[in-house]
């Protein structure tokens, strides 16, 4: 096997500014990870908005930056 064959099991991302170690794969897996309903976090990935319904296919990779947030509501 070589090193082209495997991922390494954790990356470092950015967090509202901190670095943190993560061996989720997506967005969603992150989010997932963190506990917290899905609906009370917004989220970008390198400065840009994520809905919730496209984090599943929001790919993590090392250095990303992720900023969460709480989503606006009105009416």
């Amino acid at each position: 096997m070589t090193a082209t064959d495997t991922e390494p099991t954790t990356i470092t991302i950015t967090v509202n500014g901190s670095p943190e170690i993560t061996s989720a794969r997506t967005l969603q897996a992150w989010v997932d990870a963190r506990g917290v309903l899905p609906a009370a976090l917004a989220t970008a990935v390198n400065g840009n908005f994520v809905p919730r319904s496209q984090r599943a296919q929001q790919l993590l990779a090392e250095g990303d930056t992720i900023l969460t947030f709480q989503p606006i509501e009105g009416g």
